[in-house]
């Protein structure tokens, strides 16, 4: 059952003054079963740690076309993506989600906001097990204020990586396991009308398969940060690079997706174990 509920910290004019609730969600066996194993995830009896996120992409969409949130769902660009759990999710595990906007901010090249994405056991209040923060930039939009110093980048390691050959199809693919039909993802037909010459692979496909190329490395409670600085084009080869690095003295791993000659790079990011 859906419901609205005010966050705690809502207190800009300009979003949306409510979240949107899920309560009582168990993830289809089938679905985690296609998305684990279209993203490279062993099948177990644990949800894959960015699945929760496709549980609440329709609670994103709701709040993306309510009003009064100012920007429009269409040509909004993914900057970075971020999944925490404090503890594995069961895959038949009940759930509660809660979905919500905040930090909106000028950028160089419009205004960005972050939608969060807070799981909890099904009846439980107290702290998420799980979160994710998807940020989102709308190209050409007004906000008042000055941009402020772009964050720091994730390190992106370079070197020799393993080759991903990622077929025409994979958009189509994802979307029918995502529910995200955006057509940037669906044709070469669909994303020219939107200014590409060949449909892209999706970003949470990219990440995901980023996160499951680290085997069975990353334990089960840990947070994996990703950031999006190029499209791949579909189909295309690119090169995946994976390095241990040491963060805040425990080890983790960061890793980057860069064209197959080296000189385009399409995503970084950094797992840190918890």
């Amino acid at each position: 059952m859906r419901s609205l509920v005010v966050p705690r910290d809502a207190g800009a004019l300009d979003l949306p003054r409510r979240g949107v609730e899920l309560h009582g969600v168990r993830p289809d066996a089938d679905r985690v079963a296609a998305f684990a194993r279209l993203c490279g995830f062993p099948l177990r009896d644990e949800l894959p740690l960015p699945f929760p996120h496709l549980l609440g992409f329709g609670l994103q969409v709701d709040l993306l076309v309510s009003e009064p949130f100012p920007f429009r769902l269409l040509g909004l660009v993914h900057l970075r993506q971020e999944f925490e759990q404090q503890r594995p999710l069961r895959a038949d595990e009940e759930l509660d989600l809660r979905v919500r906007a905040t930090a909106l901010r000028p950028h160089r090249r419009g205004a960005t906001v972050d939608l969060v994405t807070e799981v909890r056991p099904a009846g439980e209040d107290g702290s998420p097990v799980w979160c994710g923060l998807s940020r989102y930039l709308a190209r050409g939009a007004t906000f008042p204020g000055r941009p402020g110093p772009a964050p720091a980048a994730l390190p992106a390691p370079e070197g020799p990586g393993a080759l991903w050959r990622l077929p025409t199809d994979l958009g189509r693919r994802f979307a029918g396991v995502s529910g995200d039909v955006n057509p940037l993802h669906l044709s070469a037909v669909s994303a020219r009308a939107l200014g590409f010459r060949r449909a892209l692979a999706h970003g949470m496909w990219t990440a995901s398969h980023s996160l499951a190329s680290l085997a069975g490395r990353p334990p089960g409670a840990g947070r994996f940060a990703v950031e999006f600085a190029s499209p791949v084009l579909l189909p295309s080869t690119v090169v995946h690079v994976v390095r241990e690095a040491e963060l805040d003295g425990r080890p983790g791993w960061s890793t980057a997706v860069r064209s197959r000659d080296g000189r385009r790079l399409h995503l970084t990011g950094r797992f840190e174990p918890r």
